[in-house]
Formats: structure tokens, C-alpha cells, sequence
């Protein structure tokens, strides 16, 4: 899943100033898997607002209010009828669904209370590490699953540079373990070392602008 960490309060609270109306939006997806951008951190962050405001004297109106998926416009119907009473929404959802916010409520402004920092797994509660980097052309069905573009220091593609050493961690840092050696160790126990040979192509990386894609089977009804 997508995980963020919430902004230093101080940023957050910069951006809101001049506003008197303003509604903290939480999501239900992964930011509320990683507590970043859930029921209770949505809670926690208006009553910061709310008494830090406050302690500068000032009159204002903060509510909390959190949606199923702030990136799918489904979900977005009950929130149509409570954004107008507001001139700012806080987001606490990854850049996708603050994005998202903006386009559907063009004349409020919508301000990010996370950053998004990566795709990854959870390790344990609270502990999270980055395992996708979403560069579009997964090679885990021939790495053995262990991904060579988020787990090598260099993301190389086409196996290990020269710098692994002596106790088999990479140049970079002796506590980042080789990803290339984690990778030949699991192709040999699965009997798959022949995969080790095959060369990928780099990634292409495009231009910066956005992308939209098709599932397959659902051409027909977007094409």
C-alpha cells in the first residue's frame, strides 16, 4: 500500500492561515493503514488546530470528517453536501486523493497534510519499508520476487555492481544488505539461476506528466 507521514504542524497550520471555515478530511484506505491520515490522526490534527489557534486569539470553525477512499469519486457524495460550508479542506490522504479533492471542489481550497512517500509493506505496527517504486515495468518474475529498483542503492536492473563487500552488504552502507545477493541466493534455492543471465531493458523513463491506463477487460467502456 501507499505510505505517507503527516507534515510538520507548523506547515500545516501556515497553509490555513486567512482561512475561518475549515474541514480535515481523513481516508479510509492506506494512509489509515499506516496511521498517518485515519479517523483518530484526523481527530488528533483539529484538536491541534483547534487549540493552537486558539492560543493566538483566533475565531475559528475546525470539523473532521473522513471519507472510504478520498481517490475514488464514489465515495465523494455525502462529502459534496458538507464541502461548500467550508474555504479550505485539509487533506490527509496521499497526493492521489488530495489531487482528487481539488478537481471535484475547484472553488475551496485543498491543502496537503501528507507526504507520500512510497509503496511498501508493513514490517510491524507503526513500521513500514518501501518495497515498489512503481517504475512501470516490474522485473519480479525474474529476481526471484525481490525487487532490484527499490532494494539496490543504484537500482540497477542487470545484477550487482563492484561495490558488494566482504560481508556481502552494499558500498553504500554495511547495514543495506546487497539486494543482487538476496536475489542470486533466491533464484539458486528456487532452481531459477538461469533468469540471473536474462537482460532487461532500462526503464523508460518518460516525461513528467501524468498517466491513465485501462485494466484489461474494461477497454470496451473507456475506449
Amino acid at each position: 500500500m501507499i505510505k505517507g507521514k503527516r507534515k510538520p504542524f507548523h506547515e500545516i497550520k501556515e497553509m490555513l492561515k486567512g482561512h475561518k471555515k475549515i474541514l480535515v478530511l481523513g481516508c479510509g484506505g492506506c494512509v489509515s493503514v499506516c496511521y498517518a491520515g485515519g479517523m483518530k490522526e484526523v481527530e488528533i490534527l483539529r484538536g491541534q488546530l483547534q487549540a493552537s489557534f486558539q492560543q493566538d486569539g483566533l475565531s475559528m470553525e475546525i470539523n473532521c470528517y473522513t471519507v472510504e477512499r478520498q481517490c475514488n469519486g464514489e465515495f465523494l457524495f455525502d462529502l459534496a453536501k458538507k464541502a461548500p460550508r467550508y474555504d479550505a479542506l485539509m487533506s490527509m490522504a496521499c497526493g492521489a486523493g488530495c489531487q482528487y479533492l481539488a478537481e471535484h471542489f475547484p472553488k475551496i481550497p485543498v491543502y496537503p497534510a501528507i507526504n507520500t512517500l512510497f509503496i511498501g509493506i508493513d514490517k510491524d505496527i507503526g513500521l513500514f519499508e518501501e518495497r515498489c517504486r512503481a517504475c512501470g515495468n516490474c522485473v519480479l518474475g525474474i529476481t526471484g520476487g525481490i525487487c532490484p529498483v527499490t532494494r539496490c542503492a543504484k537500482s540497477l536492473f542487470n545484477g550487482p555492481c563492484g561495490g558488494t563487500t566482504s560481508v556481502k552488504s552494499c558500498e553504500v552502507s554495511r547495514d543495506i544488505p546487497c539486494a543482487w545477493l538476496k536475489i542470486y541466493e533466491r533464484l539458486k534455492t528456487l532452481g531459477q539461476l538461469d533468469s540471473i543471465l536474462r537482460i532487461t531493458e532500462p526503464v523508460e523513463w518518460k516525461n513528467p506528466t501524468s498517466s491513465t491506463f485501462v485494466q484489461e477487460g474494461y477497454e470496451g467502456r473507456y475506449l
